[in-house]
């Protein structure tokens, strides 16, 4: 039986994989259920943010009535169209280049190194299908959560109506997301370009790929296709790559990505695309001089789009800003006191564990803060971030700029990599460990990693930060040797020796003379 709230969904290829996939996250017999007559939480949108708020909500076993909406696919961007499948390829890319780099391990690598994309892309997709049933419509409502597929709108009166349904609420969750940003650039719609909503239903290589972006998204993308065997080149706004980032770690990305091929084209304004007979032209001027390249396909992935729209949030008074979404305070509370938001909708972090921590304010504060007693802060949040290069880029806390911009004075310990035995051992020796402290205190204010595998180090440091463990306690942590964490313990060393002054040596002498 078709339910006529919603329509059906299809996602190129529509093979065993993605058919299962769809099964799970927007299942084609789907049935919605008869609306509650008011419910505790009604929450707009499935992806990261709104699947957290109504499974924790639903599951704490005090029978609170819970009503999840989504119209398009459960699991949202992490799932469908993110974290999971860009990191799969990212796997299957880091295959490649070990194998190629073997020669100074003592491993004769061969001569050539067969790419089989369509069975990249189709272990890709048998991956996302096998965990989807994680973030599935059944799964949902055996939570006790109530889901609807279709589009929800705010209505005057505290209702949201999805299809013919009204669904009446004393709370309710703006959890959209946001989408991919469409560049203005002459000749780009009619050319057709690729996203990160579309590139991972490719089943067959772009020889000659162009990625628009050096933020993250870019840059994991453009490494990623040009180990698998496209030609890429990288069109940036900027002088370099991920500007965002700590400039030494963005350095040591780009070198690499230079290193391994990619035509990195920088300071760059793109003019015009146009198709021509074998491919797509695109016209460009970078640092003054005009240039242009052919490619067979364009990947854009420079920035996020806010999904405000269809919402009807006029009619609930929630203000928002069509390029950085709902408007939220302090507590994750848009401007209509009743509602709330979470995630890429209203927040700064566009990251799968920030949508997740945000998610956990929400459910406090709707639920659990009576008059506003006791609510969670968003400013409260130690946020950590990896940009999933190789090698990664993870931080944490503050960077240099920011420390000064507050007027806090403070000192950086920076650990190279090419002294740290294991590093040297695995070959992997361009990184570092850099450790923002006050100056004067051991209190650490930031951190950054660059290393291979830096997204599984930077959560030390970040317990560190949020558990106010200063540099002088970590250093007095084992660190198992040999690992390149140790890193980490060298650099709170590093500070520790900042505390043998002159006195103190003095003192350490005369302590010496009656041991």
């Amino acid at each position: 039986m078709f339910n006529s709230a919603f329509e059906r969904v299809s996602f190129p290829p529509m093979d065993e994989y993605n058919q299962k996939l769809i099964s799970h996250v927007h299942p084609p017999d789907w049935v919605n259920p008869k609306p509650a007559d008011c419910y505790d939480l009604v929450v707009i949108g499935a992806g990261t943010a709104g699947l957290v708020v109504a499974a924790a909500a639903a599951g704490l076993g005090l029978g609170l009535k819970v009503a999840l909406i989504e119209k398009h696919l459960m699991g949202g961007d992490c799932l469908n169209v993110g974290c999971v499948p860009s990191k799969c390829l990212i796997r299957s890319s880091r295959v490649i280049t070990d194998i190629q780099d073997a020669e100074p391990f003592g491993i004769h690598p061969p001569e050539h190194i067969e790419v089989d994309f369509p069975a990249v892309m189709e272990r890709m997709r048998r991956l996302r299908a096998g965990i989807s049933h994680v973030d599935s419509a059944p799964r949902f409502q055996n939570l006790g959560v109530d889901v609807f597929l279709g589009e929800g709108q705010f209505q005057e009166n505290g209702a949201v109506k999805v299809g013919e349904s009204i669904l009446r609420y004393k709370k309710a969750v703006i959890a959209t997301g946001a989408r991919a940003s469409r560049p203005s650039i002459p000749g780009l719609e009619s050319a057709g370009y690729l996203t990160n909503e579309t590139v991972f239903s490719l089943t067959q290589k772009p020889q000659r790929l162009a990625v628009v972006g050096g933020g993250p998204i870019g840059c994991e993308l453009a490494q990623a296709f040009q180990r698998l065997g496209c030609e890429v080149v990288l069109f940036h706004r900027g002088s370099h790559i991920l500007n965002k980032e700590d400039a030494d770690a963005a350095e040591i990305v780009q070198k690499v990505l230079e290193r391994e091929g990619i035509r990195l084209v920088l300071g760059c304004d793109l003019e015009q695309v146009e198709t021509v007979g074998d491919g797509k032209r695109i016209d460009f001027s970078s640092n003054g001089t005009k240039d242009s390249v052919t490619v067979d396909e364009i990947l854009v992935g420079a920035g996020r789009t806010p999904n405000v729209d269809g919402l009807n949030l006029d009619v609930v008074g929630v203000k928002y800003n069509k390029k950085r979404g709902v408007k939220v305070n302090n507590y994750l509370q848009t401007t209509n006191p009743k509602i709330y938001a979470a995630g890429d909708i209203c927040m700064n972090w566009k990251f799968t564990h920030a949508a997740d921590a945000a998610a956990r304010i929400v459910i406090k504060n709707t639920l659990f803060s009576p008059f506003g007693l006791g609510r969670y802060k968003l400013s409260g949040l130690v946020m950590p971030w990896v940009t999933f290069t190789d090698p990664e880029i993870a931080h944490v806390g503050m960077y240099e700029q920011e420390a000064q911009a507050r007027a806090i004075d403070v000192n950086t310990i920076k650990i190279d990599f090419s002294h740290v035995d294991r590093a040297i051992a695995d070959g992997e020796t361009a990184g570092f460990v850099k450790i923002l402290h006050k100056k004067g205190s051991d209190e650490i204010l930031g951190a950054t990693i660059v290393a291979r595998h830096a997204g599984e180090m930077i959560s030390e440091v970040t317990t560190a930060i949020v558990n106010k463990i200063g540099l002088s306690q970590l250093s007095s942590v084992i660190h198992p040797y040999p690992t390149q964490a140790e890193a980490i313990k060298k650099a709170a060393d590093a500070y520790r020796r900042t505390l043998l002054t002159p006195t103190s040596k003095k003192l350490l002498g005369f302590l010496t003379k009656f041991s």
